[in-house]
């Protein structure tokens, strides 16, 4: 999330609002981005009732013959601003995508 940030103004070039989600409290999110020295676009809480938000977009975390569990999928959307979602991509969690593949779909769209 913090390249996200570094590339802020590049985003912005596309009139794109970046948002973050992840399933922790506000105050989780406060106190991570306070630790990395701050995240200026917004971070959404998906904590209650948990995952429903990630679980909705297909990418919470599920293990085989258990409901949903958790943690959400790196997911990466690109939303129309009639609320179409134009760009899918699930990355494993450890792997960290590359800004400019989300920059060549936003120059197509």
């Amino acid at each position: 999330m913090p390249s996200y940030e570094d590339d802020l103004s590049r985003f912005e070039e596309y009139n794109t609002q970046v948002l973050g989600i992840s399933v922790d409290s506000v105050p989780s999110h406060q106190a991570w981005s306070k630790s990395i020295g701050g995240i200026s676009y917004p971070l959404l809480s998906d904590f209650y009732p948990h995952g429903k938000v990630t679980e909705a977009f297909g990418v919470l975390r599920t293990q085989a013959g258990q409901p949903a569990y958790g943690a959400p999928e790196r997911a990466l959307f690109i939303i129309d601003k009639e609320g179409v979602v134009k760009f899918i991509d699930v990355h494993p969690i450890a792997e960290q995508p590359d800004n400019e593949e989300l920059f060549e779909i936003l120059r197509k769209l």
